[in-house]
């Protein structure tokens, strides 16, 4: 049975939003900009949780508008499997729509609500795209550039349906989605990058309403930007999609 939630936002659904996080130090930047009740609770699934971070957590809590939420793992588990731990959250919970943010001040929270107005015209499933007119990638690296324009190019061949963005995490869907007996996401195979991938395809694939809107995703100047792997996470990165296609995985 679902546990009562408290209505916050002015959307005609509910709506969460999941921020997957392993030692992020810009995750209080993050969670300082939901100053506005643009969605009903915000779950930071914490992989890993150090002291520090969790002080952090506390105080910058006083800032934040919708409820806050820690679900924490003592070790890192990877990042689908943290999705994952809070796409079951929000469905016991009873939530229409969940909204799936990185917590390193890549995306910006003020740009939800350009996800989710999608959402209210009727859309199932809506991506972030940084290649649309209008919006931002700065300091993204050449060979980042170079992938991600065209790695959408293959997903569209494979689903049919044209793509420009696949790799930004940024997105919104109904949680209605993962009810279909064709969607698994309770998989051993999903814990990594995969399970972003895994869902992205059977949206796709199984004939719910999808859009792509303009959303910013900003780049440091310096220092490391991402926390993918090239030699341990490629995999679950490159091959969900094929896998899929040829029936390999389901």
């Amino acid at each position: 049975m679902a546990v009562a939630l408290k209505k916050v936002s002015s959307w005609s659904f509910s709506v969460a939003t999941i921020i997957p996080v392993w030692r992020e130090p810009k995750l209080a930047w993050v969670l300082a900009n939901f100053d506005e009740p643009v969605v009903e609770e915000i779950i930071v699934v914490l992989d890993e949780p150090i002291e520090e971070m969790i002080s952090t957590i506390n105080q910058v809590s006083k800032k934040v508008v919708p409820k806050l939420t820690i679900l924490e793992n003592s070790k890192r588990m990877g990042i689908g499997y943290a999705i994952r731990q809070g796409l079951l959250y929000c469905k016991n919970r009873g939530y229409d729509v969940v909204v799936i943010m990185a917590g390193n001040g890549k995306d910006n929270p003020k740009e939800i609500p350009k996800l989710l107005k999608k959402i209210e015209e009727g859309y199932d499933y809506v991506q972030g795209s940084r290649f649309l007119e209008g919006v931002r990638y700065d300091n993204l690296p050449l060979q980042r550039r170079v992938f991600n324009r065209l790695w959408p190019l293959v997903w569209s061949i494979l689903t049919g349906i044209r793509q420009t963005e696949v790799t930004n995490g940024f997105r919104a869907y109904k949680l209605k989605i993962l009810d279909n007996p064709n969607i698994n996401i309770n998989q051993e195979w999903l814990n990594g990058y995969a399970l972003e991938y895994y869902i992205h395809y059977k949206a796709l694939t199984l004939g719910y309403k999808y859009v792509e809107v303009p959303v910013s995703k900003i780049y440091p100047k310096k220092g490391r930007y991402t926390k993918i792997n090239p030699i341990n996470d490629w995999h679950s990165i490159i091959l969900p999609p094929f896998l899929l296609k040829l029936r390999i995985r389901r």
